[in-house]
């Protein structure tokens, strides 16, 4: 009987937190709304809107009649993720006056602006929790760490006080009953209008993993899908947002359609697989992925719509799922290019970007195909190196380096990227562009990055990145026009050097190295910051939000 009451009053404290107790204040004066519109309308500006699309000739009619149910289904992810990050949505958005301030209240999913540094744009509201509403506000790490529970460290339950105050786990398939049982559901009639056997099965197993939250299978199941024209991510996957252990995985969803030719011009890079691992200049020790060519897979799509921790603030423009290291040693990984997001990202704001900040004489080696190169190639990045330990098998990279694994991952899967295409370069292998037009396109879009903020694992990434490459020699800024100019041969030398250091770190599963190392640069100094202020003068958009949705897809 307690076990029940404990799962009503663990449910009540979830609907109720709000990320802090103090509720947020209505303006009570007219000019303070004033004020208040004018400094949101400003923050939501610094978002390009961009309409989602896809030619849908490309589906059958049964296709089509299925997208309306994944779209509720992906619905149902992002409310859910509204509750991971800060809890009551509707209670937050009652409290304010302003629809500007409403609209940037749901561009971050809650007052925090992500690309400030989760810093707080509303009146009392407090800082954001470390770890969202993955766990009580007050936890401590001795507590955790205390904590005696097998479930505490699965990414997919809950931490919450009992009513005695100490701490409980709660799986997710229990503490979001209803809206996991209606997602479990749809995605079974999903399933009745897949016409690809594969597809069917994949929807299946996720419905069956969802009620679980047992993954794996259904893991499997998403890699055996590689005909079907439309993919769908769904359910707890990445772990961004628990930024107190990086542990617990929030919930999100893509809708997509494949882009049939891009994906066929891509196939042939899979069976590089094996020989991009041996060329990573580290010692073999730390090569032991073992990379296959059957299991891994690499497409182009257009991407329809984002739901949940996906479209919080900052978008993705490329996935590399799964993340379960056992899945993908044993069946390999998908890596999805979201072209249309990512075009969308390089007209509006790279290319602005280069105008300023890159020296006239190499902003015509900023091109779109080396910006996608560059992004695929950081997704294969990812699947490279190690996963565990050298000198302990037994244990993971992501649990030896904990709240640091996210920034240094990201930046290996960055400086690995580009470290491949030097490599594949040199074969002959990538043709209709020059090799400068890598590095050059992948040292502006360090600009892109560095302003999502330090609360972006991506972020900090860039911004470690950015120092390195300057103590290298790899660029040389211009004083008196405030332009950069990459020093080619010293910046390969230091994609080279960079490399090693980062798959050493993670091998050595050398945590006080990271944690020094992210805390000393991972964060926008003094001249970095000043030529960030330089775009924002010029208006050019931190990010891009959509305008997307069933409605929008079927009135093209």
């Amino acid at each position: 009987m307690k076990k029940y009451f404990l799962l009503a009053f663990s449910a009540f404290l979830i609907l109720g937190f709000s990320g802090c107790k103090n509720k947020a204040k209505k303006a009570s004066k007219e000019e303070e709304v004033t004020k208040a519109d004018t400094n949101m309308v400003a923050k939501v500006n610094e978002y390009k809107k961009v309409k989602l699309t896809t030619d849908l000739s490309v589906l059958s009619e049964k296709q089509k009649q299925m997208l309306p149910i994944l779209f509720k289904i992906a619905d149902i992810m992002d409310e859910i993720f509204w509750i991971e990050a800060y809890g009551n949505k509707t209670e937050l958005l009652e409290s304010i006056e302003d629809e500007a301030t409403k609209k940037f209240v749901e561009i971050n999913y809650g007052p925090w602006s992500k690309l400030d540094n989760n810093e707080p744009f509303i009146s009392d509201v407090g800082e954001k929790p470390k770890g969202a509403n993955f766990y009580p506000a007050d936890i401590t790490q001795k507590e955790f760490d205390a904590f005696e529970d097998e479930l505490k460290n699965s990414q997919y339950t809950l931490l919450r006080r009992d009513e005695d105050g100490n701490l409980m786990s709660v799986p997710y398939h229990e503490v979001f009953r209803e809206k996991i049982e209606e997602a479990s559901q749809l995605l079974m009639e999903a399933s009745e209008f897949a016409e690809n056997e594969a597809f069917r099965e994949y929807l299946i197993q996720r419905s069956e993993a969802l009620r679980t939250d047992e993954y794996q299978p259904s893991d499997f199941a998403w890699l055996a899908m590689k005909d079907n024209i439309i993919d769908f991510v769904v359910g707890p996957i990445e772990n961004y947002e628990d930024e107190l252990f990086n542990i617990k995985a929030a919930h999100e969803s893509f809708i997509l359609i494949k882009d049939m030719d891009w994906s066929n011009k891509l196939k042939k890079y899979i069976a590089y697989l094996p020989e991009l691992q041996e060329t990573l200049p580290v010692d073999k020790k730390y090569k032991s992925n073992m990379p296959g060519t059957s299991g891994n897979q690499l497409n182009a799509y257009d991407v329809i719509y984002y739901a949940g921790d996906c479209n919080k603030a900052s978008k993705t423009i490329a996935i590399n799922l799964p993340n379960d290291p056992i899945v993908r040693q044993e069946a390999g990984s998908r890596k999805l290019m979201l072209k249309n997001a990512m075009k969308a990202k390089f007209d509006n704001i790279l290319l602005p970007i280069s105008n300023v900040l890159i020296d006239e004489s190499q902003r015509k080696n900023v091109k779109f195909d080396a910006f996608f190169a560059n992004t695929m190639f950081h997704e294969v990045g990812h699947g490279l190196g190690v996963d565990y330990l050298v000198n302990n098998p037994d244990i993971k990279v992501r649990d030896a380096l904990k709240s640091y694994y996210t920034a240094i991952e990201e930046g290996k899967a960055d400086i690995v990227g580009l470290h491949l295409i030097t490599y594949l370069y040199g074969k002959g292998e990538l043709d209709n562009i020059d090799l400068m037009d890598y590095y050059v396109t992948f040292f502006a879009s360090v600009f892109r990055s560095a302003r999502f903020g330090s609360a972006s694992s991506h972020g900090k990434a860039n911004m470690m990145r950015f120092y390195f490459f300057e103590e290298n020699n790899a660029f040389t800024r211009d004083e008196e026009t405030g332009t950069y100019t990459i020093n080619f041969d010293n910046m390969k030398e230091a994609v080279k050097v960079l490399a090693e250091k980062i798959i050493t770190i993670q091998g050595d599963g050398n945590y006080e190295v990271a944690k020094a190392w992210v805390e000393k640069d991972g964060k926008i100094k003094d001249q970095l910051q000043a030529d960030l202020d330089r775009l924002a003068d010029k208006n050019i958009p931190r990010d891009i939000i959509f305008e997307q949705g069933y409605e929008v897809l079927i009135q093209e």
